[in-house]
């Protein structure tokens, strides 16, 4: 077909389409074959395009996904932040447009390197595409929501997750849908080559079974706090009191191993809730059977101050767990972008960072590690703490408030998030939340236990720990995502190289 077969504002509204109805996989999973669709359809109106018109293809497709799969973000910003709703809708749009930049320059280079060859065209999309995605995911902190890979959470590709993480699959996905995208032609022949090996890299791995790569340790009994606090409220005066009574009320009732309150559920620093509160928290946990992980502010103005998670136990001294990948502009200010977050009104926007490698807090013999809130994004460096087989968490969890995003769909996207963690790592979370999911997910990525989003309640379940490495958590925890890097780039250069070859 002739490149020029197609006018190019129809190639470009076409590329937008796909880029908004690909996120509906996001949150619908069962419908994850729509992305590899979406991926598909781009693929073959990039390999038809000159590197230019590919290069604006790439940044609206870009643009819809990242603003489809975020539109949520105008409700921090406008809502609670205060920022003017037109103002917050061009946030928004402006975000999506820096972050689609990487797949722009990927789609530019396609179009410009492809040779014609189904194959090496199919993997040099598929290397281009994850080095795009890395770039998002890594570069200036990172923004890794709606990667490929969490939209097939519960397809067939979810059994690479153990072995190549979430970038990985999202690698295997697009060869998956550009190689039938690229056939020359729409013969027979060409199509069983075009679908046999996607089809033997989609259900491959699931059809035969994903090993079990870790083995259980204890079970605990777990009870998860869910305080629904409106997040106009949480930092209102007028309302803190009965927000902080009805959490220290459920935390001294619970009579399970393990309770766990989310984020920020102590909206108060240590020294500021009422005289005696703190210690006889603190004491109540020294005794009995019960521990306790707590979201809380942590900190003074001469040292800063962290986004920590404190916990109580009666077999050891109190421990503590701060924040390290910090959420830009919510929880740190970018140098020269101090006059953006000044126009809103949101409290706690400049902490400090805690340490990449943290220690795990130990309940009844298994090491629950915390994670709060957007860390678990990052599952790169939530495998940094499984460098030590023997030390490494049995458990983790995820402390978290996503009320300033309201009751959208950023709760059902977190929570495909955390399960693609359980499934990269063989590990349960549990997922204590201001306004939902909270939930026990098992090392199989499957919710045991869930509370319904945006009502107050309290779920109790019963969790089982886990050891031993997956091959992601082993070579993610020396190499970080450098291993998935180099091999892209490396694959990239080749076919380059090939493609200049007289």
């Amino acid at each position: 077909m002739d490149r020029r077969s197609w006018p190019w504002p129809l190639d470009l509204l076409a590329a937008a389409a796909l880029g908004a109805l690909q996120t509906l996989s996001y949150v619908h999973t069962q419908a994850w074959w729509l992305q590899l669709a979406c991926v598909g359809l781009l693929a073959w109106r990039a390999s038809r395009a000159a590197p230019g018109r590919a290069a604006m293809m790439g940044a609206l497709y870009g643009t819809a996904w990242v603003a489809a799969g975020t539109w949520w973000l105008f409700i921090s910003m406008h809502r609670y932040g205060g920022l003017p709703a037109w103002m917050a809708v061009l946030a928004v749009l402006a975000l999506a447009a820096v972050l689609s930049l990487y797949l722009a320059l990927a789609l530019a280079g396609f179009a410009r390197w492809r040779r014609g060859r189904p194959l090496g065209d199919a993997l040099l999309f598929a290397s281009l595409w994850l080095l795009a995605e890395l770039a998002r995911g890594v570069l200036f902190t990172g923004f890794p929501w709606v990667a490929t890979g969490y939209a097939h959470v519960d397809g067939p590709l979810a059994a690479w997750a153990p072995w190549i993480g979430v970038y990985g699959i999202g690698a295997v996905a697009a060869f998956v849908a550009a190689l039938p995208a690229l056939q020359p032609d729409r013969s027979t022949a060409a199509l069983l080559r075009g679908v046999a090996l996607p089809l033997a890299l989609l259900v491959g791995p699931s059809a035969v079974g994903t090993p079990e790569f870790t083995r259980p340790t204890g079970a605990i009994a777990v009870t998860l706090l869910q305080g629904n606090i409106p997040q106009d409220e949480k930092f209102d005066i007028e309302h803190q009191q009965a927000a902080l009574d009805w959490h220290i009320g459920m935390l001294g009732t619970a009579r399970t191993d393990l309770v766990v309150a989310p984020e920020t559920a102590i909206p108060f620093l240590p020294q500021q809730v009422p005289e005696g509160m703190w210690e006889r928290l603190q004491a109540h946990f020294a005794h009995g059977a019960t521990a306790a992980l707590i979201g809380v502010p942590l900190g003074n103005d001469a040292e800063g101050y962290t986004n920590s998670a404190v916990g109580f136990s009666p077999s050891q001294p109190p421990y503590r767990y701060d924040k390290q990948h910090l959420v830009p502009f919510g929880e740190f200010i970018p140098r020269y972008f101090r006059w953006f977050t000044d126009l809103m009104h949101i409290p706690l926007g400049d902490f400090n960072r805690g340490p990449l490698e943290a220690p795990s807090f130990v309940v009844k013999g298994e090491r629950v590690a915390p994670n709060i809130c957007y860390e678990d994004l990052f599952g790169e460096e939530l495998a940094a703490r499984f460098a030590d087989p023997a030390g490494a968490p049995t458990i983790l969890a995820n402390l978290s408030n996503i009320g300033w995003f309201g009751q959208t769909i950023a709760v059902d996207q977190h929570l495909q998030i955390s399960r693609l963690r359980s499934l990269e790592l063989q590990r349960p979370m549990l997922r204590a939340t201001n306004t939902g999911a909270t939930v026990v997910i098992n090392h199989r990525g499957v919710v045991t236990h869930r509370l319904e989003p945006h009502t107050r309640g309290v779920l109790e379940g019963l969790v089982q720990g886990r050891q031993g490495n997956t091959p992601f958590a082993t070579w993610a925890s020396r190499f970080g995502l450098w291993p998935l890097a180099l091999l892209a780039l490396a694959a990239t250069l080749l076919l380059m190289r090939r493609r200049a070859a007289p």
